[in-house]
């Protein structure tokens, strides 16, 4: 992963102070709306540009890995989240599906880094990565729908058309460049030019999207800062919580050290571009949700950087 993906946390956090200071020209903030989705479209197309979707049978050879990864991600998380949804911000609907939606979408891309920090299985986390995202692209519409569609917030038929927008499209037509620079001899300059400019314009665009986001829609945070305060403990306990199940999975499994802490990584990263992409198209008239989802990480980054030191911290002990 490229270098400017270290700096996740930092340019998420500049993305939205310079979007809160821009919100306050009017000009700005009755067209910034209208940028979201296409930004966002944008950093999604890179990133499906970058994953190799071709890999994705070989991500099954590690029988024991992927059937962990599969169940903790798929399976026990979404429930997971879900109940603690259920005790802590039941009383907050708009904030519970915010931090349902954040905590079902296993993150692509960046988590990586952290793998590398821990000195984790790299290439073992890179191969079950197409998997994750083809499951978790269909399956979080199912958990919204499962989890909250008898609420009255879930409009099932807008939930599939953001779906087939912000996702669909981006996926099909970076399947297609791909395809079409293979059978036009240009491999050599998708894999030296222009997959290295999407990797690295991702958290660019990304950070684009937010600016417009809270340029918009800022003054819902402001007015509402105690929702930093409502989601810090659900979050806090999602990651000790889940990391715990790692760990155990990992010793029942009799995995080694690089292969344990790939799997904690793996399920502890989450990936709110994806989920930011389908709540702000999905749920225009509820910003809470969508800033759920950008709050997210601004804790989350930092709580993964601390566990690649515990996990080297292990790793050490262990040795």
């Amino acid at each position: 992963m490229n270098s400017l993906n270290k700096y996740h946390t930092l340019i998420i956090a500049i993305a939205v102070g310079l979007g809160l200071l821009l919100g306050q020209m009017t000009a700005i903030k009755s067209f910034a709306e209208y940028l979201i989705v296409p930004f966002l479209m944008v950093m999604l197309f890179g990133l499906f540009l970058n994953i190799p979707i071709k890999n994705l049978l070989s991500s099954f050879s590690n029988h024991k890995f992927i059937s962990a990864n599969l169940v903790i991600n798929f399976v026990w998380t979404p429930i997971f989240a879900y109940l603690l949804g259920l005790f802590l911000l039941k009383d907050h609907l708009s904030l519970w599906i915010g931090f349902v939606m954040l905590m079902v979408t296993p993150c692509t891309d960046w988590y990586l880094i952290f793998t590398g920090i821990a000195k984790g299985n790299t290439s073992l986390s890179a191969a079950v990565l197409p998997v994750n995202l083809i499951l978790q692209l269909i399956l979080l519409p199912v958990y919204l729908m499962l989890f909250f569609g008898k609420s009255g917030s879930v409009d099932t038929e807008i939930l599939w058309e953001s779906i087939l927008l912000v996702l669909l499209v981006p996926f099909l037509i970076a399947q297609l460049i791909k395809y079409w620079s293979f059978k036009r001899g240009k491999s050599e300059l998708m894999e030296k030019k222009i997959l290295p400019f999407f990797e690295t314009a991702q958290i660019i665009f990304l950070a684009l999207a937010i600016t417009a986001m809270f340029a918009s829609q800022g003054e819902y945070l402001t007015d509402n800062l105690s929702i930093l305060y409502i989601l810090l403990i659900p979050i806090l306990l999602f990651f000790l919580i889940n990391f715990l199940i790692s760990r155990y999975a990992s010793f029942h499994l009799k995995f080694n050290y690089e292969d344990s802490a790939s799997l904690s990584l793996i399920t502890l990263a989450r990936n709110s571009p994806i989920a930011l992409a389908i709540a702000l198209t999905a749920f225009p008239k509820d910003p809470l949700i969508a800033l759920a989802l950008v709050i997210g990480p601004l804790l989350e980054l930092p709580i993964l950087a601390l566990v690649s030191q515990v996990l080297l911290r292990l790793r050490k002990s262990s040795i």
